[in-house]
C-alpha cells in the first residue's frame, strides 16, 4: 500500500460510505476506498463492508478479471485498477461471447467461495478493452463454503442477476434452462422484497439522502 505524499488522485465515486479514489498515473495506477470521508456516525458501518471487500479480494487473488488486494490498514483499502467501461457505459448488445464468458466468471467466483450479492448494478460489470467481462465492488460479497446450502442460494441469486442483464442485452441467446431460472424466484428474493429492501430505501433515501444511481452518490 502506497501512502506517498506525491500521489496524484481523482475521484471516482463519492458517498455517504466514503470516497472511490484513481491514485497514480499510467502504468502505476490503483483504485482506493477511502474512509477518512466518512461522516462519524457511519465509519463503522463503513468498515465493516471495507472488511468484507478485503477478504473477498484476498479470496480471489490470482483470479483474472477481478480486482487484486493491494492493502487495507483500516482506513485506505487499495486494490489494483481494471481498465473497462460499466456496462450501461459500453453494452454488450447481442455479444453471446460477453456473457459466455461473464458465466464462467461468476462460476469460478462462486468456486472460490465467494457470492458477490451486488450483481443487480451494472456499474459492478465492466466491459474491458479486449471485449471481455471484468467484476468490481465486493464490499457486500459473502465468503463460504462453495457447497454450503446457503452460498448455493446466494450464487443463485448472482446468476439470476446476471441473466436480467443478459435478457436486456442479448436477449435471443437466453437458453430454455435459463428461461427458467428467470422465472423462479427463491425465498431469499421474496424476503429482501417484503422486509430489507423497504428499510434500505428508507436509510438511503430519507435518512442519507443518497439514491443508488450506479454508483454517482447523493443527489442534490
Amino acid at each position: 500500500m502506497n501512502h506517498g505524499a506525491d500521489e496524484s488522485s481523482a475521484v471516482l465515486k463519492a458517498d455517504s460510505f466514503g470516497r472511490i479514489l484513481l491514485v497514480g498515473s499510467g502504468e502505476q495506477r490503483f483504485v482506493r476506498r477511502d474512509l477518512g470521508a466518512t461522516p462519524w456516525w457511519l465509519r463503522g458501518f463503513a468498515w465493516f463492508l471495507a472488511c468484507r471487500e478485503a477478504r473477498a479480494l484476498a479470496r480471489l487473488d490470482g483470479l483474472p478479471s477481478t480486482p487484486r488486494l493491494l492493502g487495507w490498514d483500516g482506513r485506505w483499502l487499495d486494490r489494483s485498477f481494471m481498465a473497462g467501461a460499466a456496462m450501461y457505459q459500453r453494452p454488450p448488445l447481442g455479444d453471446v461471447a460477453y456473457f459466455r464468458a461473464a458465466r464462467r466468471l461468476l462460476q469460478q467466483v462462486h468456486r472460490r467461495g465467494i457470492a458477490h450479492n451486488d450483481l443487480a448494478k451494472e456499474a459492478n460489470w465492466l466491459v474491458r478493452e479486449d471485449g471481455l467481462p471484468a467484476l468490481i465492488d465486493f464490499q457486500l460479497a459473502t465468503c463460504g463454503r462453495p457447497r454450503a446450502r446457503w452460498m448455493r442460494l446466494l450464487a443463485r441469486e448472482d446468476l439470476r442477476h446476471l441473466l436480467k442483464h443478459k435478457r436486456t442485452y442479448c436477449p435471443a441467446a437466453l437458453t430454455p434452462t435459463e428461461r427458467r431460472i428467470l422465472k423462479r424466484h427463491s425465498w431469499l428474493r421474496s424476503a429482501w422484497f417484503a422486509t430489507g429492501k423497504p428499510v434500505y430505501r428508507f436509510v438511503t433515501r430519507r435518512l442519507l439522502r443518497w439514491e443508488d444511481n450506479e454508483g454517482q452518490g447523493p443527489k442534490p
